[in-house]
Order: structure tokens, then sequence, then C-alpha cells
């Protein structure tokens, strides 16, 4: 027997097809192929852009696009016809929109449910039931805000290509010069962070609880990195990856990172490491030597402690800011014998954070 759709199931029901059509503009009309010679493109060219946003595929005879997406793709194709871009880097560009786009929405409905459940007592079912009820008056003013915070971004980019160029081109003669990161274009300070037995104590935690914890750590990390001048790279649960473009800033934010963590009361200590050296950029991540080393010297560190490498310690040592503190040389993992130095403030006021 078919069980029959109670009246709040309706309702639930025309509630997200409302929804579904304020945020499509128009109903789903076009099939692949449809959309496709909408764009002026191949079906098989239509695909690689609609999986490059983020989307699955989907039948040649399924109508599940609208004339919104088809206009949306047809801007990439006009880029590339124009000569503006080749085809490999307009699917990059999409699929950068695309997965910063999913994850943003997901932080953001997320959010929106925690926020009823802490603040009106709601299961997480009825919790996320008003979501769906109150996204309509909030769509215009996020759209509106990520419009801006986009050209703001763009912006701060810009004068990261610019004006710190110089100082980021001085600061690689302090160390660097030679090594199997070399050939790689950019010198930055690659810095992460590290929550101290995190695994454990997730298992204790009710699930509230642990959001909250792992919540406080990325709001104090990334406002931590953004005063700094440093760009938060991405959070993986209990981890947080950074870069600066100068060694002093990487060194001011792994302080600052290791003693507002070991201040608060909600998180345990953290294990935090820096690494002045060069780093290849793609797809809104760092990758090379520098972040593998800077990755190890994490695991190495003692809760609450610094560490930096033999390079970095002397490309800081110059500054009467900094104390580096000889450690006994470690064998790490692709690197062989490394020389560890344990990072200290000596002088000077650091990062300053607004009170909360």
């Amino acid at each position: 027997m078919i069980p029959i759709p109670t009246q709040q199931q309706r309702d639930w029901h025309r509630s997200i097809r409302t929804l579904e059509h304020q945020l499509l503009g128009a109903e789903r009309t076009l099939t692949y192929r449809e959309m496709a010679q909408r764009m002026g493109v191949s079906t098989h060219s239509a695909r690689k852009l609609w999986r490059a946003l983020g989307f699955p595929n989907l039948d040649d005879d399924v109508r599940a696009f609208t004339e919104a997406d088809a206009d949306a793709l047809a801007t990439m194709v006009r880029l590339v016809r124009e000569g503006h871009l080749n085809e490999e880097t307009a699917i990059s560009l999409t699929r950068s929109v695309g997965q910063m786009t999913d994850r943003m929405v997901v932080w953001q409905i997320e959010a929106l449910v925690e926020d009823k459940i802490a603040n009106q007592q709601l299961s997480d079912a009825e919790a996320r039931a008003q979501v769906v009820e109150s996204l309509p008056q909030l769509i215009q003013p996020i759209q509106q805000l990520m419009g801006y915070a986009w050209r703001r971004q763009l912006s701060a980019a810009l004068q990261r290509l610019t004006v710190r160029v110089e100082s980021g081109l001085a600061a690689v003669s302090r160390g660097r010069e030679e090594g199997p990161d070399a050939p790689l274009p950019l010198a930055r300070a690659v810095g992460f962070a590290d929550l101290v037995s995190y695994t454990s104590l997730s298992r204790q935690m009710s699930e509230r609880t642990l959001a909250q914890m792992v919540q406080r750590f990325e709001s104090k990390c990334a406002e931590i990195i953004s005063i700094g001048g440093g760009r938060l790279v991405k959070t993986v649960g209990d981890e947080v990856l950074y870069n600066a473009e100068t060694p002093e800033a990487g060194a001011e934010i792994a302080l600052a990172l290791a003693e507002t963590i070991a201040a608060d009361d909600v998180l345990p200590q953290a294990r935090v490491s820096v690494v002045w050296g060069r780093v290849l950029s793609r797809m809104g991540d760092i990758y090379g030597p520098t972040v593998n080393l800077a990755a190890r010297l994490t695991a190495l560190a003692d809760p609450g402690t610094i560490l930096v490498d033999d390079a970095t310690a002397a490309a800081l040592e110059d500054s009467e800011d900094y104390l580096l503190v000889p450690q006994p040389p470690r064998v790490v993992r692709g690197f062989g014998e490394v020389q560890p130095n344990m990072l200290l403030r000596a002088s000077g006021t650091g990062i300053i954070l607004d009170s909360e």
C-alpha cells in the first residue's frame, strides 16, 4: 500500500518547488542537446562545462536544464571564441566557481540550521524545514554580498600581484636559493596549525559540541591569518593551511595562532609550523616540497610550540622580534635529516586581534 502524503509533506514539497523556481528563474525545459544548440557547441562540450560546475551527468533525453543554464554556460563559450581564454582555462575557471560555490552553500545552509537548533531548540529535521521557509528572504542579500566579496577579493589579489611583489622578490634572497623547490615560481611562507588530540576528543563529544569546536577553530584561524596579511588556503577538520608573502608575516601568523589557541578555553592546544620556500599555486591550493616539509614539521612539534626548519630560521634570524632555539636534528620522511628550530617571540606586540 502506497502511503498517502500528509498535508505537512505536501506543504514541504510545494515550498521546495517554489524555492527552486526562484533560484533557477525558469522551468527545466531543455535537454543536453537543446542546451548545447542554444550555446552553439557540441553536446560533449556542454557536458564538460556542466561537469566542471560540479553537477552529475544526466541522460540525453532528460529535460533538466533551463534557459538560464544555457545563458550562463554560454558566457564561458564566448570568452573562448573571442580569444580571451582557451578551452582548458575556461574549464578550469568554471570548475573553480563550481567547487567554491558548492562548499559555500553547504557552509551557509549548515550555519542556518545550526542557528535554528541552538536558538529555537529545534530538532535537526525541524531546523532544516524552517531554513527552507526562510531562505527566500535571504537569497538576494546573500547574492549581493557574494558579488561584492568576489570583487573585493579580486582587488586584494591584484594588490598581492603588484604592490607587494617587490617585498616578496626581495625576500627570496634570504633563503631557498637552491633545493628541490627552487624551480617553483612563488616565494611563500607556508604554515600549518593542527589541533592536538582532535581524534580522541571528537569521539567523546556530542555532534553539537564538536561542531562548535571546529567552527571556533576555523574562525579564530581565519581571523588571525587575514589580519596578518596571509591567505587561508584550506581547512581540513582539525588542521589549517595558510601562506604569506614574507618569512616575517608567516612567523607572526604562526605565533598568533599558537598563542591564541593556547589561551582559548574551548580549544585544545595546537602544533604549528612555518617554512619559507617556493610553491606552485593551482586551483586555489599550493603544492611542492615546502608544503610537505611544513606538514612534517607540524607532526614533530610539541603541543603549543612552533617549529621552523634551518633555512626559515636563517631568513628570520636578523630580526630582533624572534628567538630561534635549535632542536635536536630529526630524520624527516622525504627530506632526510632536518634541523628544526623552535620559534618564540623575543619582542614586539605581534598581531593585534579584536577583543570579543
